[in-house]
């Protein structure tokens, strides 16, 4: 399993990096991005941290680690600037949270995001056509989300990115040591999207084209 989307107590999630780098292990995670939500006001803590803890990693964890970050909740004029800083910082990995229907992300986040060339966008919503075009042509990947709430609209984001040839990956967005991820329960997600097996497939090869762009 490789999962691009996961949280620790830097942000909200329960468990500090070392716990969840050792359960994700336990689990038959190879690989995982840390992604905790970032503002202005926390970016610089959270990368420095997270830097520090995945320099300090050993091939004995056995689970290679992303330092990324979770651009959320910006005004939509502020996400290419914070994209910009957030690799400035060393950050491996930025996503931005998508415009989902269970929250009041601001309208305009997906367009900024991906006209700011982020890696992921997580959880897009409602995304339309212009947004699709332009992540095909930037290179965005879209997230297939398996977290509760940014799962209902799976089936439209997998729709529109097969129609305009944006190129996908399933994660967790884990938040709690019950929400990682098996295979059987990620193909089923893929699936309930209207996904197929080829689909799935091609989501697993992303997420490992990702690792290799950084951990090689």
């Amino acid at each position: 399993m490789i999962d691009l989307h996961m949280h620790t107590i830097h942000s909200d999630g329960e468990l500090v990096p070392a716990e969840l780098v050792s359960r994700a292990g336990r689990a038959g995670y190879k690989a995982l991005a840390i992604t905790d939500h970032v503002d202005r006001s926390n970016i610089e803590a959270v990368i420095e941290n997270l830097l520090k803890f995945t320099g300090n990693l050993t091939a004995a964890e056995g689970v290679k680690v992303l330092a990324g970050v979770e651009l959320t909740h910006l005004r939509p004029a502020d996400i290419g600037e914070m994209t910009i800083f957030a690799r400035r910082l060393g950050a491996d990995l930025v996503i931005c949270h998508g415009e989902s229907i269970v929250e009041p992300v601001p309208g305009g986040t997906n367009l900024a995001a991906i006209d700011a060339g982020v890696d992921i966008l997580a959880h897009p919503g409602l995304i339309n056509e212009a947004e699709c075009r332009l992540a095909a042509e930037k290179g965005v990947y879209f997230e297939i989300s398996a977290r509760k709430g940014h799962s209902l609209t799976n089936g439209h984001v997998g729709a529109m990115a097969c129609r305009f040839n944006v190129e996908m990956v399933l994660n967790s967005d884990l938040h709690s040591p019950t929400e990682f991820l098996t295979e059987e329960f990620s193909r089923n997600v893929a699936l309930g999207a209207g996904l197929d097996k080829n689909n799935y497939a091609k989501m697993r090869i992303n997420a490992e084209d990702i690792i290799k762009k950084h951990i090689l």
